[in-house]
């Protein structure tokens, strides 16, 4: 016998493991790379392009959206065309990627800006929640990891499954050719290691989102609000 209060046991759910394993989704995971710098020669943006060919390599159907002139958050309407497009791609998505240089022991702004766009919740939807993430970063000096943990509490607080593993390239000019490909390195063995994780935990989780992310609370209170919605009927 249970002795938690029969209030929360009321919209208290049980493990359900064939919510958990539902049929899986056939067509190609739908991925979308952000990355932080408008720099005519961007590292980031060099990582996004080679993180792409990793990704379709691996089955995937990808996009990369560039930030050039998406304006600052707030400064114009969401109906902003650049807004909207970033609106669009994130909703298409159902995996991310992130990529930021590291700028004063930070991401970016554009980065960040990027971000910002995109909305916690219209009405009751949340486009980014049961998403999965990978973040990277590219940096000019030695390997550090601030960015990609900055990255990481935003995409807690997107509600996204950000994926264990990560990537930091450190002194990034050094690790592309004249073909602006990336050098074979441990470094990029990391990246590889990222795209294949993601692609893994995109199959994992995309089918079973709906039911992952329904938490006790939201029950709960949408129960209440149907109660007092038909007790003004009532009245």
């Amino acid at each position: 016998m249970s002795d938690l209060p029969a209030a929360s046991l009321e919209h208290l759910q049980l493990p359900d493991l064939q919510a958990l394993r539902p049929s899986f989704s056939t067509h190609r995971p739908r991925i979308l790379i952000l990355y932080g710098s408008l720099r005519q020669v961007s590292y980031s943006r060099l990582l996004a392009h080679e993180v792409s060919r990793l990704l379709e390599h691996l089955g995937c159907e990808v996009r990369i959206f560039d930030p050039a002139g998406l304006p600052l958050p707030d400064a114009e309407s969401v109906s902003n065309p650049k807004v909207q497009e970033l609106r669009d791609l994130s909703a298409w998505s159902e995996g991310q990627v992130w990529i930021s240089p590291e700028r004063h022991g930070a991401m970016t702004g554009i980065m960040k800006a990027q971000i910002d766009w995109i909305p916690l919740s219209i009405g009751s939807v949340r486009p980014t929640q049961g998403k999965t993430l990978a973040v990277m970063q590219v940096s000019g000096g030695s390997q550090s990891f601030n960015a990609v943990n900055q990255l990481r509490v935003l995409g807690r607080w997107m509600r996204m499954i950000t994926i264990p593993n990560q990537s930091s390239v450190a002194k990034a000019f050094q690790e592309f050719d004249a073909d602006r490909r990336m050098k074979p390195s441990s470094y990029y063995d990391r990246v590889v290691d990222v795209c294949e994780e993601l692609v893994k935990f995109t199959f994992l989780t995309r089918d079973a989102s709906p039911y992952l992310t329904n938490r006790y609370s939201e029950r709960k209170e949408d129960a209440e609000k149907l109660e007092q919605r038909v007790s003004l009927k009532s009245i």
